[in-house]
């Protein structure tokens, strides 16, 4: 077993969560419900004990639970999301992540954080300042961090940094430069194939929608696991959204 992956089932609303940088589109929840199952499905079947967050649905974005908490070094850091409406969201995932033993820290006072700012490389963790994250934010992240070097990241058009940059398990970024300045970037062929989810050893997660992506991370030499998440990217959504993995070595019990 990798770890625990904690997740939350989208509810009836889920098509009323934001939208920012793109145009709205109709989101059908029923499919977005089966998508959301085939999802959690894939990390289960890849070695992640799913864990789900109480439901919450009548918070649309409560599905993207990455944004919620930063998991790092044995700590949970509860964040303060950019948009105050999804501030309600941080108190049920604050209860699952009491039940696994992690150091309880916070965002607090005008520090604003997403989770999906936050791109954890080895000791090295990349924060982006974005519309959702701060400058406090980023600040009392890297209080909470002392271990990890922080690296702030400039952003263009995107709503978060993992909505333009991830990184492979060998470290190599993979994304999008005109959306940030960092060198020596796997460019993608497709914009979702900036998306991608570290299962364990040499086998990521990718979505259906950056086939050739996924065809170019295959001739690395990687496992490459496949999730159709369409209406999940009509709401700027990606495969990092909707879930944060709880690595085994993090967890003190």
């Amino acid at each position: 077993m990798s770890g625990i992956a904690l997740v939350r089932t989208p509810g009836p609303r889920v098509a009323e969560g934001i939208v920012t940088n793109i145009e709205r589109e109709p989101v059908d929840a029923e499919l977005a419900a089966r998508q959301h199952a085939a999802y959690v499905r894939a990390l289960e079947e890849n070695g992640w004990r799913a864990e789900h967050v109480e439901r919450a649905d009548e918070l649309p974005d409560g599905p993207f639970v990455e944004d919620t908490v930063v998991v790092c070094a044995g700590r949970a850091v509860l964040t303060r999301p950019g948009a105050p409406e999804r501030r309600p969201e941080v108190e049920s995932v604050a209860a699952a992540v009491r039940k696994l033993d992690l150091e309880i820290r916070r965002i607090e006072g005008e520090g604003t954080l997403d989770g999906g700012d936050v791109l954890q490389v080895g000791s090295r963790v990349y924060v982006g300042r974005s519309a959702r994250t701060n400058d406090e934010g980023i600040a009392q992240l890297a209080a909470h961090l002392p271990e990890r070097e922080i690296v702030p990241v400039e952003l263009r058009g995107v709503l978060h940094l993992k909505s333009a940059v991830t990184a492979l398990p060998d470290g190599t970024l993979i994304g999008d430069p005109a959306c940030v300045d960092l060198q020596n970037l796997l460019v993608p062929e497709e914009e979702s194939g900036s998306h991608v989810v570290l299962l364990g050893g040499e086998r990521v997660l990718i979505a259906a929608s950056a086939p050739a992506t996924a065809a170019t991370l295959e001739r690395r030499g990687l496992e490459v696991v496949r999730v159709d998440i369409s209406e999940f990217e009509k709401l700027e959504g990606c495969v990092t959204c909707l879930s944060v993995l709880v690595r085994s070595r993090d967890v003190r019990s």
